[in-house]
């Protein structure tokens, strides 16, 4: 009978431990490694400061030489911007380059220690060693090195952030990311893109960055499309000067903010956002708006103002949901025609720009309620404008006004009018005024008007009426300074006295026409019997 010893498995030498402890030793002392959030990050940022580069890069090779700079000056000023370009790109990569280099580096460890442990462990320890060490950065709780001296392990979750850890906590708590105001720190553009694959990751619905960004980040990061849950986003008050046209993807984005930037066009793709309620666009440098932007059919709040429009596209009237309309402080030369189709618009803002007369579509806009035309250049309304009975508010201050059509008075919502400042232009109200029987304050102040017309009386609910430097002399100044009721109360005192005094005249009249039938009548009764 043949009996199996069995062989006992030699201890390791000395050398063979210290070995192995020396590469534990180093492996431990690296700082933990950047996370997939943090490397995707880094990538997006890379491949957003190459869009930026190439792009600016063609503006500059785009641009003509002045008449009198020669063609080797010019040449060196180009090289110069695209020098210049060049020396910007290199500062934003820097953050993302190292990042993604460190990345690659923790791949090399990783593949090592894989190598190690297969040799400790050997070829039936190597699923055990595969879990080591994972792409997103996790060690997890399994013996990689058999002596329990020369364990390695990490915590189960997320390694730590840097500067970005309370933000992705707070993100992730909330579903929503805000920076408070006592935060004065900047987001540089990669912290940015980090925030981003945060929120992407945790769901955020809110994404508020107003004013937390670094002055050289001019673009964003191609990587917003990612925020496919987002349905609010800020970033007003930062220096962005264009959307990448991934921004399509937040197909649930319903409110964005992007004012006080330096945007100077949308992307084609910005119409694809078709859940779009409220977008405020006022103060950057807009002059067009993209063809696809009619899409945008549930849009209900636009603000347009303070940029640098000289006409509006025809497809703003496709905007049949829009309810309030702003494009104040603008070159507007006109209106198009379309805007007629806006039928759900009650609220129209056009002032200080270039407009000299409004469309008569502007009649078909019967939900409007407010409609302010504060200094233009306008020499008469529309005589559609009688049709808007919702009309609540009208301001044509401050234009070149020469009449106003007496159908303004079949605005009988019309609460607050102001005419005032049309200079030596105006030189009388529509004779219907009175008409509107619901207008509560009223501004001729700087113009020409000198008497009111009778019907001025039947304005009983005026409470504010303005005339400062307007010559009135019916009623006398004096009286206009008393108030609103005060000049209606004159107004009717003055018609019901000249009423009075001209029923004398029509009784005389009256007796006339009597007396002069009285002795007609027998001739013309002779006359008829001879004729017969």
């Amino acid at each position: 009978m043949t009996v199996l010893l069995s062989k006992e498995k030699p201890s390791p030498s000395s050398a063979f431990v210290e070995t192995v402890e020396e590469i534990t030793r180093l492996y431990r002392s690296l700082p933990p490694r950047p996370s997939i959030e943090q490397v995707e990050a880094a990538m997006s940022v890379l491949q957003t400061v190459d869009t930026e580069e190439q792009t600016k890069l063609d503006e500059i090779t785009k641009q003509e030489k002045p008449r009198d700079v020669s063609e080797d000056l010019f040449s060196v000023l180009q090289q110069f911007k695209k020098t210049m370009v060049l020396f910007q790109s290199c500062e934003q990569r820097k953050e993302a380059s190292h990042l993604v280099e460190v990345d690659k580096l923790y791949g090399i460890f990783d593949e090592l220690v894989r190598r190690a442990s297969g040799l400790v462990s050997g070829d039936n320890q190597m699923e055990k060693v595969a879990a080591f060490s994972d792409s997103g950065g996790k060690i997890e709780k399994e013996c990689v090195i058999t002596d329990e001296t020369l364990v390695k392990t990490r915590e189960d979750g997320e390694i730590k952030k840097d500067g970005l850890k309370d933000l992705v906590k707070s993100a992730s708590k909330k579903g929503s990311f805000f920076i408070g105001e006592e935060n004065t720190e900047k987001l540089s553009l990669m912290k940015m893109a980090a925030v981003i694959e945060n929120s992407a990751k945790t769901g955020a619905v809110v994404l508020d960055l107003r004013g937390k960004l670094t002055d050289q980040i001019e673009w964003l990061p191609v990587s917003i499309g990612k925020l496919k849950d987002v349905t609010e986003l800020n970033l007003s008050e930062n220096r962005i000067m264009a959307l990448p046209s991934s921004i399509a993807g937040i197909k649930t984005l319903k409110k964005l903010d992007i004012h006080s930037n330096q945007l100077i066009n949308l992307p084609d793709s910005f119409g694809d956002l078709i859940n779009l309620i409220d977008l405020d666009l006022h103060a950057n440098r807009l002059k067009t708006l993209p063809a696809t932007f009619g899409n945008l059919i549930n849009l209900m709040n636009l603000d347009l103002g303070s940029n640098e429009f000289t006409h509006l596209p025809d497809t703003i009237g496709c905007l049949t949901s829009l309810k309030t309309l702003n494009v104040e402080t603008n070159e507007l030369e006109d209106l198009p025609y379309t805007i007629g189709n806006c039928s759900s618009l009650t609220e129209l803002r056009l002032d200080f720009n270039q407009l000299r007369a409004l469309p008569e579509a502007i009649g078909k806009l019967e939900c409007l309620e407010i409609l302010t035309l504060h200094y233009n250049r306008i020499k008469g309304l529309p005589t559609t404008i009688g049709n808007l009975t919702k009309l609540k508010e009208l301001d044509v201050s401050f234009n070149e006004l020469e009449s106003i059509t007496e159908n303004l008075c079949f605005a009988v919502s019309l609460k607050k009018l102001n005419v005032g400042n049309n200079f030596a232009d105006l030189r009388a109200l529509p004779r219907s005024i009175g008409n509107l029987e619901m207008l509560e304050q009223l501004d001729i102040s700087d113009d020409q008007i000198r008497i009111l017309p009778d019907s001025f009386r039947l304005l009983t609910k005026l409470r504010v009426f303005r005339a400062d430097e307007t010559p009135l002399e019916v009623p006398p100044r004096q009286v206009a300074k008393l108030g609103a009721q005060a000049v209606v109360q004159f107004m009717v005192d003055l018609v019901a006295n000249r009423d009075a005094k001209s029923q004398p005249v029509d009784e005389e009249k009256k007796s006339f026409w009597l007396t002069l039938c009285s002795i007609c009548w027998p001739f013309r009764k002779r006359g008829a019997i001879t004729s017969v």
